[in-house]
């Protein structure tokens, strides 16, 4: 009797074990644990040189979502933040707490950028929460304002993304996908 519950057990957790596996494959749950990571922006008819490549802090819990680059005090060209979802979804993202402009790029499931939006910091009295930009995505970069300008990234580029684990793995994300919403550093929804 003792022996079949434990036998239940151990299947039991090796089904969850793979199921996980099943989902983040899938691209239905984020890959935890990525720190950082490299974008690459790619024009779409174009497929030599990148117009942008940049370095990226990953945020893919609620909380790190939440914060974003709101405990920055600024972002250097070639510099962002990749927020990750796990499905593609109407998001708005909010300049809650921020010291500084962003270009804000949403970028779908099929790793194609759908908008840009060029945010600015609160100003001195201003509730950052009251400036909402709204896009479609499963991933949202934030680069310093003006950067997409410079480098020439627009809706319709293909970006490559790919992430660190923090324990020497590397995850490149390919072109699948996946409702959800969060923030500019914080999205609301």
């Amino acid at each position: 009797m003792a022996f079949e519950r434990v036998w239940k057990g151990l299947l039991a957790g090796v089904g969850l074990a793979v199921l996980a596996v099943v989902l983040v494959q899938a691209g239905l749950i984020p890959v935890v644990g990525s720190d950082e990571g490299t974008v690459r922006v790619v024009d779409e008819d174009d497929d030599r040189d990148p117009k942008a490549t940049i370095a990226v802090d990953v945020a893919d819990t609620a909380s790190e979502r939440y914060t974003g680059l709101s405990d920055h005090d600024s972002l250097e060209d070639g510099e962002g933040m990749l927020f990750v979802h796990s499905t593609e979804a109407e998001r708005t993202y909010v300049m809650r707490e921020m010291e500084f402009d962003i270009d804000i790029v949403f970028i779908g499931a099929d790793r194609e950028i759908t908008s840009i939006e060029h945010a600015r910091a609160p100003e001195p009295g201003e509730d950052g929460d009251d400036l909402r930009y709204t896009g479609r995505a499963q991933w949202v970069l934030e680069v310093p304002r003006g950067y997409t300008n410079e480098t020439g990234i627009e809706a319709g580029d293909e970006v490559e993304i790919d992430l660190d684990s923090g324990d020497g793995l590397s995850l490149s994300v390919a072109s699948e996908a996946a409702p959800e919403a969060e923030s500019a550093t914080a999205s609301t929804g």
